[in-house]
């Protein structure tokens, strides 16, 4: 790459004053920047990739013809310019939450009321599209509702092939009945806060320790065959160091736990402050972070750019958790063809014939398949001692024993870049509309 100067053009908005603004990808050395310039708040500069890794071919050709783009955000729901379709539904169940987080996209709190049961069964069967969507149940914390069991269950009815919960499992850890009504209704997966080895980092980010009631939550979960997807929230100078402690718990824990979603720190919602360039954790920055913190279990190449949303937006790695070990099951240089659909307009997507089937959908597969339990679970016993170059044994392996690496990089008002959000396939679900997740949360700063 050069080392200076703009390497592409995308729109943006003014952090502040939320004005829809023209914004450019400028190479400064190794690092790339975002910039944009408010004719009233002045310019604003966020760095969005470290030079770690090739920019230019992690993103590929991501981003060709959308120099003109001029709708986003301000048509949310998914407009005629929206790129990419629906992988996960997320529905927002409650606003209560039994934590006070540190960082909190929706700012939860105690004193809200719910939706009625009623209310979100009549909107759970609008939205579900039979024997395909994916519903991620979200707050607040759906773990409040004692009810939760039966909304479980309505989705289920309405015909949607995953349920997956998203929540901070402190309820997982301390009630068993209840997990036990989650799964008896049809919960598919959990999608739990784990953002350490340490409690003192849960002191900091949650307000309280909490590493033995998440454990004991994933042994809850384990013994009524829900799998567990660990979701850290990563904030430099409080868990970045413990990105490997992190990764040798979930492989101490599989196949219950099913894999990790990183998620650096965005900064909308309840936030502290408005963040330095420090502050930013970028998606190169992670690769290297885990690659080096895994002390040589995982390498780049096993992590690849999203394929479904923007290539900025996350990667996704698939393995075999094989004892104290992960065998690849994907390579970045190795699956070219699979990866075309980042970009679904493209030529060569139609000549490979790998969009037949949309990204979105082969996305969502891919998630069920790996972060569901799997019957084979119960017989298969220590993937470490099995012979991984028998087929059979392998094959049933992939689906037992089957681990993620997959991260979500979500935009807040500094870093948002309308190129991403027109790729999103993660969308919250309210008013009848389809919403891109991170436009939904979308706040501007107070200077």
């Amino acid at each position: 790459m050069d080392s200076s100067g703009i390497l592409s053009r995308t729109w943006s908005i003014c952090p502040v004053c939320m004005k829809r603004l023209p914004a450019e990808r400028v190479q400064k050395g190794n690092e790339i920047f975002l910039q944009k310039t408010c004719e009233e708040h002045g310019p604003f500069s966020t760095i969005i990739w470290r030079g770690h890794y090739d920019f230019n071919e992690w993103i590929r050709s991501a981003d060709e013809g959308e120099s003109g783009l001029t709708a986003c955000p301000d048509a949310c729901g998914l407009c005629s310019d929206h790129l990419q379709k629906t992988c996960c539904i997320l529905l927002n169940i409650t606003s209560r939450c039994d934590l006070d987080c540190r960082f909190c996209f929706a700012s939860s709190g105690i004193e809200t009321t719910d939706p009625s049961l009623d209310e979100i069964r009549k909107t759970i069967f609008s939205l579900v599209e039979k024997d395909k969507t994916l519903l991620q149940l979200s707050g607040g914390e759906p773990t409040m509702r004692d009810d939760l069991p039966a909304i479980i269950s309505a989705a289920k009815e309405a015909g949607a092939k995953y349920v997956q919960l998203n929540t901070n499992g402190i309820r997982l850890g301390k009630d068993k009945n209840y997990v036990k009504e989650l799964a008896a209704a049809g919960l598919s997966f959990v999608f739990m806060q784990f953002d350490g080895t340490d409690d003192e980092i849960y002191t900091k980010l949650r307000g309280k320790a909490l590493l033995s009631v998440k454990t004991q939550a994933i042994e809850n979960c384990a013994a009524v065959n829900i799998g567990v997807t660990l979701a850290p929230t990563l904030v430099r100078e409080v868990n970045m160091h413990d990105i490997g402690g992190i990764l040798r718990f979930a492989l101490a824990h599989a196949p219950a736990v099913r894999g990790i979603h990183f998620q650096p720190v965005t900064f909308t919602g309840r936030a502290p402050a408005i963040p330095s360039l420090k502050d930013r954790i970028t998606l190169d920055e992670l690769v290297s972070e885990i690659c080096l913190q895994s002390n040589g279990l995982i390498k780049a190449d096993d992590l690849l750019p999203s394929a479904c949303d923007h290539p900025l937006c996350g990667f996704h790695g698939d393995f075999i958790a094989s004892g104290d070990r992960l065998v690849p099951l994907l390579k970045r240089g190795e699956t070219r063809k699979q990866s075309c659909c980042s970009n679904p307009s493209k030529s060569d997507a139609t000549e490979n014939q790998c969009c037949s089937v949309s990204a979105a959908e082969k996305n969502r597969e891919f998630i069920a398949r790996r972060w569901l339990r799997s019957e084979v679970a119960e017989t298969t016993g220590d993937a470490a001692g099995e012979d991984l170059h028998d087929m059979e044994i392998f094959l049933d392996l992939v689906k037992s024993h089957g681990f993620t690496l997959t991260s979500m990089a979500f935009q807040d008002a500094g870093n948002m870049d309308f190129s991403r959000l027109r790729h999103c396939s993660f969308h919250v679900f309210e008013d009848g509309k389809f919403i891109p997740f991170c436009s939904y949360y979308l706040k501007g700063w107070k200077q």
